[in-house]
């Protein structure tokens, strides 16, 4: 057993202690954006994919994390170089690229109500990881939920079949949805509705979804947390602030697990990150106090910020900024 699964069970027995809180990595940017994944370098041009991959190593050895979530074709790699031999760090990889997330330069996919799709084939993920990230999402629409779910059934059946571990991601969708109320609690219902006639030989070892707010986050994280662990998605790189107050306020309301990529990626360096995502958890202080000692962190590092420090405290999503204190 690694870190992961005695965080899971300390979880799910109701010890949980923010020591147990799990962070995951996503570096599986390459299934969304390409060859801009690695963002550019000093000469304005695209970085090669070694660079991203070299940051993956980087947060693997620092053993900050619980999980690095990666492309199947980057878990190749580092498995092949013994990256996660001996490691406490959990391997997983993306196992399904539904549209929603294909975001090449010029696109307009997103734009679009998301169609199922899978690039990885599961016999080829397990030499390699025995944990897939499979995503949904929903937009209260019959036809495009009901193919959704259809997809994700024939996953479930393939990921036991292959001796996979599997934990679901649940995107707000980036199209309007018509509900009848609140779309946070429609989505909390279809998410809990999705799972209820699931067996816990197929269920997912833990849920992420979007940040919806604190009503919304304790509903679904104390619905059932003997078999919904509930966690959070990162979504965009946004502030330090941003970064820490998010995985603030979603612990405090039940979270036990984030998952964030563009906000670790990023920032100005990605170890250094997490150590102050896990300092707001583990030692209590307000996101302010972590943005101001991210910053002393990189002024020791000799690592120039991105923005000045009067500016990395701003929030700027809106979510974040309803409900801090």
């Amino acid at each position: 057993m690694k870190r992961l699964d005695y965080k899971l069970d300390r979880i799910r027995r109701g010890n949980y202690r923010p020591a147990d809180f799990i962070i995951a990595d996503a570096k599986d940017g390459d299934m969304a954006f390409g060859c801009a994944t690695p963002g550019k370098g000093p000469d304005g041009r695209m970085k090669p994919l070694r660079a991203y991959r070299d940051d993956m190593v980087k947060v693997t050895e620092s053993d900050l994390v619980d999980i690095m979530l990666m492309s199947l074709s980057s878990a190749e790699v580092l498995s092949g170089e013994g990256i996660f031999d001996g490691s406490q760090v959990t391997p997983a990889v993306r196992v399904n690229d539904t549209t929603d997330i294909w975001h090449a330069r010029g696109g307009s996919y997103p734009k679009s109500m998301m169609l199922p799709f899978r690039s990885a084939r599961l016999d080829r993920v397990k030499p390699v990881a025995d944990l897939g990230l499979y995503s949904v999402t929903f937009y209260n629409d019959l036809d495009r939920d009901h193919a959704t779910l259809e997809a994700y059934c024939r996953f479930r059946d393939e990921s036991s079949a292959a001796g996979i571990r599997h934990f679901l991601e649940v995107f707000n969708p980036r199209v309007p949805v018509e509900t009848n109320g609140d779309f946070a609690f429609y989505n909390n219902d279809m998410i809990v509705r999705c799972l209820a006639g699931v067996s816990r030989h197929d269920r997912p070892v833990f849920l992420k979804a979007a940040y919806n707010g604190p009503a919304a986050t304790e509903e679904i994280a104390g619905y059932d947390p003997e078999n919904i662990v509930f966690g959070i998605l990162g979504g965009g790189a946004g502030t330090t602030r941003d970064c820490l107050e998010l995985i603030r306020q979603a612990e405090k309301h039940g979270a036990r697990v984030a998952l964030f990529g563009r906000k670790i990626y990023y920032s100005e360096d990605s170890v250094l990150m997490v150590r102050a995502m896990r300092r707001v958890i583990e030692e209590r202080i307000t996101s302010m106090e972590g943005v101001k000692a991210y910053h002393a962190d990189l002024a020791q590092a000799g690592i120039k910020p991105l923005r000045p420090l009067e500016e990395d405290l701003e929030l700027t999503e809106q979510v974040l900024k309803a409900n801090v204190g």
